[in-house]
């Protein structure tokens, strides 16, 4: 099979956390191959920058305001991108939160609360809604996760944020099999170390007593001599998803994480 040299031409992708990250350099990428980008986010600047960048380049975008774990946002997030551009092939149900990392005994209930309902309701919200105009024409569902919950359970404190990480690989491969007679592909990519900003969203509390002492002093990330991994790099990941290079994958989970996960699992 070949490709042209703009993969996702007449495609219509929605991106959530659009403005920065991961996220930010998704929608790039993909706007770069002739995909049309709802840029999805809680913050205006961000992703007017965003969809900015890629009309510099010559692409076709929109953003939207929106909170992930809010059923009205989403039902108006998809309603607009009907509106905007009729149809939708690609959902990248990226955005969340760390959240407070702390001892359980001492993580409270509206915390632990706070990072359920941004990573795994918002995940829900985001495909629950995109269904009915990806059934249309089939498409492909991106999400993501993490290496932590899947491969990694020595980030004392991350339980709330690594439950969500888990149960999101589970859902994809629940959607995967009941959307798969729609021509509906669902995915779930798990960065480990990624240069962005989501750790500006972490609140770490009291973690030194609970701490496992377990150490690697000569880096954590093998492939790359203990360097974290770049947004662009996962981008291209997304990417593979989102095109007809994967049209026969479906349910899969793919850590992208230099083999830091095999270290410190």
């Amino acid at each position: 099979m070949t490709y042209s040299s703009a993969e996702l031409t007449g495609k219509v992708a929605l991106i959530t956390g659009a403005g920065s990250g991961i996220g930010k350099a998704a929608a790039l990428r993909l706007a770069q191959e002739g995909a049309k980008i709802a840029a999805l986010g809680r913050t205006k600047e961000e992703l007017e920058q965003t969809v900015s960048e890629i009309r510099e380049q010559g692409g076709e975008a929109v953003s939207i305001l929106g909170d992930i774990s809010q059923s009205t946002d989403m039902q108006r997030a998809y309603d607009e991108v009907r509106s905007q551009f009729g149809r939708l092939d690609i959902v990248f149900a990226n955005a969340g939160i760390n959240g407070v990392w702390a001892p359980i005994e001492e993580l409270t209930p509206e915390e632990w609360d706070k990072t359920i309902n941004i990573n795994l309701k918002g995940t829900f919200l985001t495909v629950k809604y995109a269904i009915p105009m990806l059934k249309e024409h089939g498409g492909s569902v991106i999400v993501t996760s993490s290496v932590n919950g899947t491969r990694i359970f020595s980030n004392t404190g991350a339980t709330a944020y690594s439950c969500t990480k888990a149960a999101q690989v589970a859902f994809t491969q629940m959607a995967a099999l009941e959307l798969a007679k729609h021509r509906i592909r669902v995915n779930v990519i798990c960065p480990g170390a990624i240069t962005t900003q989501i750790d500006e969203s972490t609140n770490k509390r009291n973690l030194e007593s609970e701490k496992e002492p377990v150490e690697f002093p000569e880096g954590k990330i093998p492939l790359t001599d203990g360097k974290p991994g770049s947004s662009e790099q996962v981008a291209e990941l997304v990417l593979f998803f989102a095109s007809d290079r994967s049209s026969h994958i479906t349910g899969t989970p793919v850590w992208i994480d230099g083999a830091e996960s095999l270290l410190m699992g």
